[in-house]
């Protein structure tokens, strides 16, 4: 995990990644500014993320990273959006892109101590598709050096939309994404395993294969399976056989069937369907109902404008979630950006 052989790693000195259902005392934002990620549709997007952390504040504070120039609007957006501002705080982090999922750190805590640390691993924007990516790779230090938090450094490239954990020592991950060698050419699965479990204080990595159609991370699980509890996924299904997301999606299925928690027991599986296929310009876009975000008391759910299946995405979350208000968002715009909720937010333990 570290750069330092000598030095301990997070899972040594008792650092574990909590579930994303844990306490939270904030979620962290990069906001919107480069025009390149959203061709042609930019000028809601800005708009799209002052709703978000509108409803964020009625639960939890807000941080986010953007450069100093940008924070005057991003301010009037949010107010104007009606979001609590005393709970929102502009950071002057500078970023190449919004994706704070992936760029931003990816936090773990001591159970004994409740100390938060920060892990930083290397960013390359999905296999060097998108540079320049050098100020996104500044963002976890920044917020280190910030919040005055522990961080710990690793040279693995690894993106927090890549993995989802349970809290409990599983992490869930795929291997079209982390075994790509536009990621880690020169680590094996067993070596990338040990810096999961280094790392992020997990015991066991469970593998599913592909992720779905349109995505330009190479298959990361948030848009396709999710851990809602310890011993439960939640997870995307294709009903239309003729859409080739059917069958990597039954395939990802039938390995979840296949998994067994650390007591030997089969998984709880809860089937959620896709929204209908979307393309912008010819090109299919990942839009997907797992990208959903737990916060303090809710989840919010990203919505397609397609009122039925909206509909049914959110009462099937939120009954997973009993006791969390569900918060759809229309995030039509967003996915043209190929990420919704999830990819553009990463939460930091309380």
């Amino acid at each position: 995990m570290s750069k330092s052989a000598s030095a301990p790693s997070p899972a040594k000195l008792g650092f574990r990644m909590p579930a994303e259902w844990e306490p939270q005392v904030a979620i962290w934002l990069s906001w919107p500014h480069k025009y390149a990620s959203w061709p042609g549709q930019f000028r809601p997007v800005p708009y799209t993320f002052a709703k978000i952390v509108a409803a964020i504040t009625r639960f939890q504070e807000v941080r986010i990273n953007a450069a100093a120039r940008l924070h005057a609007r991003a301010r009037r957006l949010c107010a104007a959006a009606g979001a609590e501002m005393a709970k929102v705080t502009f950071y002057d982090h500078p970023t190449n892109d919004a994706w704070c999922r992936d760029h931003g750190p990816i936090f773990v805590k001591h159970d004994r101590t409740g100390e938060v640390a920060l892990t930083d691993w290397r960013y390359n924007a999905w296999g060097d598709k998108y540079p320049p990516y050098d100020l996104d790779n500044e963002i976890p230090p920044s917020i280190g050096r910030k919040l005055k938090l522990r961080r710990f450094e690793s040279d693995m490239v690894l993106e927090g939309g890549s993995i989802d954990v349970n809290g409990r020592g599983l992490l869930l991950t795929s291997e079209q994404c982390l075994l790509n060698k536009n990621r880690n050419p020169h680590l094996s699965r067993e070596q990338i395993e040990a810096n999961l479990r280094a790392g992020l204080g997990v015991k066991t990595i469970l593998w599913v294969g592909d992720g779905i159609l349109g995505d330009d991370t190479d298959g990361h699980i948030d848009d396709i399976t999710r851990f809602y509890k310890p011993d439960g996924f939640i997870t995307a299904v294709e009903p239309n056989r003729r859409d080739p997301n059917h069958r990597i999606l039954e395939e990802n299925l039938e390995r979840l069937r296949g998994f067994r928690t650390p007591a030997g027991k089969k998984f709880e599986i809860v089937k959620l369907p896709m929204p209908k296929p979307m393309a912008f310009q010819g090109q299919r876009v990942p839009a997907s109902y797992a990208n959903f975000l737990i916060i303090n008391g809710a989840v919010l759910v990203p919505t397609f404008r397609q009122k039925r299946r909206d509909a049914e995405a959110c009462a099937i979350i939120g009954g997973c979630f009993p006791g969390r208000e569900v918060i759809p968002i229309d995030c039509y715009h967003l996915i043209w950006g190929l990420g919704t909720l999830h990819c553009i937010s990463q939460q930091q333990p309380a």
